[in-house]
């Protein structure tokens, strides 16, 4: 009897550590950042920046909103499915997050927040940057008790990490009314210099909580989205001070990520071109099977860029031939276009190098 119940012990132990390292061989994913990234963690939230009614997941497997900004799977989801993941990483705050589900990662992203503190006040309860570093340190704990301290620092260093933000910045702080604060206080170029030196500590902080493998978006063609176009748009033209602010903070973002590789001797920080990536799409829409780059699937007024996505919004009946699934946020099949540049983008797409290059080469380490 005994020797029968230490045989299904092990069992169970080989059983546990065997899950771990399949999931460990897929790597572990985490995500940071705003609604571009977020798959839910505002449904747990008390804000207004939230996902979770219809037609919000009308073509999401399993054709319900499930907090995702998106008519279907998100950017995280199809990375997810591209290195090699079953499932996509739960959001930290729903309450399924626990067991065997911490071992394929956490998504701490939550829609509204800038690298600002002050960033989308308008929000309220939102996960703000320096939270959802807070969190990534609170799930280390819950999974050093499930796996032990040795296990749980090779899946963090081992895994691979998302993070989106920086837009909102902009479209929800600086430009947000006339006469904002921030633009009160800052000059563009300033601001873009103080936004560039934060984000700075934002990424030395995840480093410093583990994190070896980062993937860094800048921001897509901030003018050119729906809503800018029906509120800012000039002449049916994209506002050219948000594509300005896009075409200074770029750059930037780009040359502190090489130089934070260059301080810590290693390419830990890969930038992701997705105003590049956009572009292509938007400035030829035709070329990749939409029909439009300039108006919205979901919405109302000009563009329907005007006011949230409802049931009560216009709604087109294929999303696979709109650039953009509501007035900010690219559709499915867009997604689809910036995430195949993230796997096997050139260098003008992905600096130093892309998603591919990336596992082939951690996989021989």
């Amino acid at each position: 009897m005994a020797s029968s119940a230490s045989a299904m012990v092990l069992a169970l132990l080989m059983s546990v550590f065997g899950c771990i390292a399949t999931i460990a061989e897929a790597r572990a994913f985490f995500i940071f950042g705003d609604s571009l990234v977020d798959s839910g963690n505002n449904n747990y939230l008390e804000t207004t920046a939230r996902a979770d009614s219809p037609p919000y997941g009308i073509d999401y497997p399993t054709g319900r909103p499930t907090g995702r900004f998106s008519n279907g799977l998100n950017i995280p989801d199809l990375i997810g499915k591209q290195i090699g993941l079953s499932e996509s990483p739960l959001p930290y705050l729903s309450p399924e997050f626990d067991g065997k589900k911490l071992l394929v990662g956490a998504n701490f992203a939550s829609a509204g927040v800038g690298i600002l503190n002050d960033t989308g006040v308008q929000f309220v309860n939102i996960l703000r940057m320096d939270r959802q570093l807070e969190l990534f340190q609170e799930y280390k704990q819950r999974l050093s008790g499930s796996v032990g301290s040795k296990q749980a620092h090779r899946l963090v260093s081992q895994a691979l990490v998302l993070i989106t933000v920086g837009g909102n910045d902009f479209v929800n702080n600086y430009y947000l009314v006339p006469f904002s604060a921030r633009s009160r206080q800052y000059s563009l170029p300033d601001y873009v210099q103080f936004l560039i030196s934060e984000y700075r500590i934002l990424l030395m902080k995840l480093y410093k909580l583990g994190a070896r493998r980062v993937l860094v978006t800048g921001t897509g063609p901030l003018g050119c989205v729906p809503a800018e176009l029906a509120m800012r748009g000039s002449n049916g033209g994209c506002s050219q001070e948000l594509q300005r602010a896009a075409s200074l903070y770029n750059p930037q973002l780009v040359e502190m990520i090489n130089g934070i590789n260059a301080e810590i001797g290693r390419d830990v920080f890969i930038s992701a071109n997705t105003q590049r990536m956009h572009n292509d799409f938007v400035s030829d829409p035709q070329a990749f099977g939409f029909t439009t780059s300039e108006t919205a699937c979901c919405g109302q007024g000009p563009y329907n860029g005007l006011g949230l996505c409802t049931q009560l919004s216009n709604l087109c009946p294929n999303r696979d031939l709109y650039a953009f699934w509501d007035p900010f946020h690219p559709s499915e099949k867009a997604n689809r276009l910036i995430v195949e540049q993230i796997m096997s983008g050139s260098n003008q797409y992905m600096h130093p190098m892309n998603l591919s290059t990336i596992m082939a080469f951690d996989s021989r380490i």
